[in-house]
């Protein structure tokens, strides 16, 4: 079978290897789409493990299963989680799924970016999710992605009555924003650098929109560009701003789902005393907080608060989003590569310009 060996961004090569052989606990999967992540084009994250073969948000076809396997038929549609909790220690039983030990050393073999994947034992009994026939293989991949949203936004404990900002409308942000419409958010602020990601905002559910660079440009007694439905804030800074569409008052939830440090800080400066910021994209390798104890949380309340993946439940949750049709993640494939091409589409994902979910189909 055909594999894609990563060793960096601008270097993947396609190769050969057998089929992986199960064994009677164990599944064997045919994928039929991989997604690109985020995360995989994050070169330091990856630079001690290379090479190595990526993808892991996959859905596809069971060719066949161990003897032991009772649960699941060869013909099967299937979501895979490739990390996976043991559900017994005491991460998982407090809720914490996602930063037990054993989620973070299972995966596939070899990786979503091949034509067919083992299944260990673990990832058959805690992480399989049958699609229902309504459900494209396309849409199943956003399973995994739209599950760590679903966690996101569960533990910063968003409200249908909240004012939520976004910052970041690359993948996980407009997740992050068809989910706060689905949930009946009161508003919905996108912020980003780049106007086509801001147009896809606007088209996914925010009510308002903002370009970053504008503020930093002009300063913070300059101009701003908005685009929104109904303000008439003009020459504010974004916390200014946010008041102006807010009756006098900042974001009940900032959610960062970019780790630039300008996203941050400003974050830190457009939530409510008493709200809470959601640390949800990954920053730039050593990045580190340059915050006032005082002037940030000293007499504010304020909760900074992290997610990593999704559990179980969250996997659930986001399947039955998207069967439902509540999050509309359909529209946001930009990009339909072969594996061969797999290279162009990290170079996509990676300039984050126009391009949105990127799927191989191997």
């Amino acid at each position: 079978m055909k594999c894609a060996l990563y060793y960096s961004n601008k270097d993947i090569r396609i190769i050969e290897r057998d089929i992986p052989k199960i064994s009677g606990d164990e599944v064997l999967m045919k994928v039929e789409a991989s997604g690109i992540c985020g995360s995989d084009v994050i070169e330091w994250y990856r630079r001690d493990k290379v090479p190595l073969v990526l993808g892991h948000e996959v859905t596809g076809v069971i060719v066949e299963t161990g003897k032991n396997v009772k649960k699941y038929k060869a013909g099967d549609r299937i979501c895979a989680a490739h990390h996976v909790p043991c559900n017994i220690c005491k991460y998982c039983l407090s809720g914490h799924q996602t930063v037990c030990e054993t989620i973070r050393m299972t995966n596939f073999d070899p990786g979503g970016f091949s034509e067919f994947l083992r299944l260990p034992e673990i990832n058959v009994k805690n992480g399989i999710y049958l699609l229902p026939d309504s459900v494209s293989f396309e849409e199943g991949t956003f399973i995994e992605p739209l599950a760590c949203v679903v966690r996101g936004q569960r533990l910063a404990g968003v409200k249908p009555a909240d004012t939520a900002i976004v910052f970041g409308s690359g993948l996980s942000g407009l997740l992050h924003i068809s989910l706060l419409r689905a949930a009946g958010a009161s508003r919905i602020i996108a912020v980003d650098i780049n106007d086509k990601r801001l147009e896809y905002a606007k088209k996914f559910g925010a009510d308002y929109t903002f370009n970053v660079k504008d503020f930093s440009e002009a300063g913070s007694g300059g101009g701003n560009k908005m685009e929104n439905r109904g303000t008439g804030a003009d020459d504010k800074g974004l916390p200014e701003a946010v008041k102006d569409i807010n009756g006098g008052f900042l974001a009940d939830i900032v959610i960062l789902s970019t780790g630039a440090d300008s996203a941050i800080l400003q974050g830190l400066k457009s939530v409510r005393r008493g709200g809470t910021v959601l640390f949800f994209g990954a920053a730039d390798e050593g990045a580190k907080l340059p915050l006032s104890i005082n002037d940030i949380f000293w007499r504010t309340e304020i909760t900074l608060l992290s997610s990593y993946a999704g559990s179980i439940l969250d996997h659930g949750t986001a399947l039955e989003l998207i069967r439902s049709g509540r999050v509309n993640v359909k529209d946001m494939i930009t990009d339909r590569l072969a594996l061969k091409d797999i290279e162009k589409g990290f170079e996509l994902t990676a300039k984050a310009q126009d391009s949105l979910k990127i799927i191989i189909n191997p």
